[in-house]
């Protein structure tokens, strides 16, 4: 049987959730981002090393190439977010 619906709505807590939620959901990702391009790069080194018989030249450029292409990638989001963000505030206080 189905919790009991509350008559009055959600109360203020779940509101305050909600918008916390709503707040962070863009930068939760980010981390995840920033980890798996540093891993597929240092894979894809992996494999080349094993194919050419290189090891580990192409595990250390492609782990490198992967922190510097997803630290870039992490900073141009978290500013284009933080905009975002500024934004979207100065809009609610004008209104």
């Amino acid at each position: 049987m189905p919790p009991a619906q509350n008559s009055t709505g959600p109360n203020q807590d779940d509101l305050e959730a909600g918008r916390a939620y709503r707040e962070v959901g863009p930068y939760l990702n980010l981390g995840l981002q920033l980890a798996l391009t540093v891993v597929i790069f240092f894979l894809l080194g992996w494999w080349l090393d094993s194919h050419y018989n290189t090891s580990p030249l192409f595990q250390l450029v492609g782990a490198f190439v992967g922190v510097v292409g997803g630290m870039t990638k992490f900073l141009k989001s978290v500013v284009e977010l933080s905009k975002k963000e500024e934004t979207s505030k100065s809009k609610s206080r004008e209104d």
